[in-house]
């Protein structure tokens, strides 16, 4: 999916070393095509594409950079100029004013499921045990509308499922971020949780 939304893919194309090191290349896999599951969320494919009049959130605590100029080569950054400037004749441009660009987000601390209180009543008790339900179709979708475009799981209710769902997504088969994906819990005998 990074490479199939320009703007998602805008932290490793400027996050890269001063040796010109392609950190994206080295730690993520090869983008794949979007299918048939993804196309409805690309509103523009991979290429050569100018954001025109946008404002930059260059995520290094700068003030944000109003009427700027993108240029962005295949989901890495290409150059930045001033909003009205000269864009090479190979470039689609986009008018994004209005719009805001920042690098993707990373989530580090990111879980598939969330927890359930069964019978839970206004004064906060419910009956146990506390249930777990896995969102596999729902959550890389919502962790990516949020701007998050890397994830780490860390820790799984169903870790076959993740594996899967990460899988699925580097081939371009499913829509969502990029995803570490950790192992199952270990809890114990002792687990509030059922499925731990």
């Amino acid at each position: 999916m990074r490479g199939l939304i320009p703007l998602t893919a805008l932290l490793l194309g400027a996050a890269a070393t001063p040796a010109k090191v392609d950190m994206a290349a080295a730690i993520l896999p090869p983008l794949a095509a979007p299918g048939k599951a993804v196309v409805p969320f690309v509103k523009y494919g991979a290429g050569r594409i100018a954001l025109a009049h946008v404002r930059i959130i260059d995520g290094t605590g700068a003030p944000a950079a109003d009427d700027r100029m993108v240029l962005i080569d295949g989901g890495t950054i290409a150059g930045i100029g001033a909003g009205g400037g000269a864009v090479p004749g190979e470039y689609r441009v986009i008018d994004a004013t209005g719009q805001t660009v920042m690098p993707g987000i990373v989530g580090m601390h990111d879980h598939m499921y969330y927890a359930a209180r069964p019978n839970l009543t206004s004064e906060g008790k419910s009956e146990p045990p506390i249930m777990v339900p896995e969102m596999a179709f729902s959550s890389p979708r919502m962790y990516l509308a949020a701007g998050v475009t890397t994830m780490r799981t860390t820790g799984a209710v169903e870790p076959a499922t993740d594996v899967n769902i990460k899988r699925a997504i580097d081939r371009g088969e499913l829509p969502g971020p990029h995803m570490d994906v950790t192992g199952p819990y270990l809890e114990g005998a002792s687990s509030p949780f059922i499925q731990m």
